[in-house]
């Protein structure tokens, strides 16, 4: 992770995306990498399964054991986790009201400029 938009920004969405699918219905590692795959993040296992542990060590999650040898540990929120995306979510929302959204987008010095020479240098009409 050398890309600072990355690691500054975007762990952190991947984070909040483990969250909301482990409350839904439990995530297992392969899923969680389609899963950010098909939202265009491209992660290796070698980020991923340290994010899970992390959040496991935390209390975010509970991982159960697999039942076959080479069965997938599977991850399901756990109610301190719900308090955190809970909070997460609520932040998000009022972020969203600030800055996200379609904002119209801005003109440039030059239109500006030639929208107030067409104002100033207009003369009324005469009936």
């Amino acid at each position: 992770m050398r890309d600072p938009v990355v690691r500054e920004f975007l762990l952190a969405f991947w984070k909040v995306h483990i969250l909301h699918h482990a409350e839904e219905h439990g995530i297992y590692g392969q899923w969680m990498l389609e899963e950010l795959q098909h939202h265009g993040y491209h992660l290796s296992p070698g980020t991923l399964y340290p994010i899970l542990a992390r959040m496991a060590r935390r209390g975010w999650l509970r991982a159960t054991e697999p039942k076959r040898l080479k069965g997938a540990r599977i991850y399901r929120l756990t109610p301190s986790g719900r308090v955190v995306l809970d909070q997460i979510r609520h932040s998000l929302g009022e972020l969203s009201q600030e800055v996200g959204g379609l904002r119209p987008k801005r003109r440039s010095k030059r239109a500006d400029a030639d929208a107030r020479k067409s104002t100033t240098t207009a003369r009324p009409r005469r009936s």
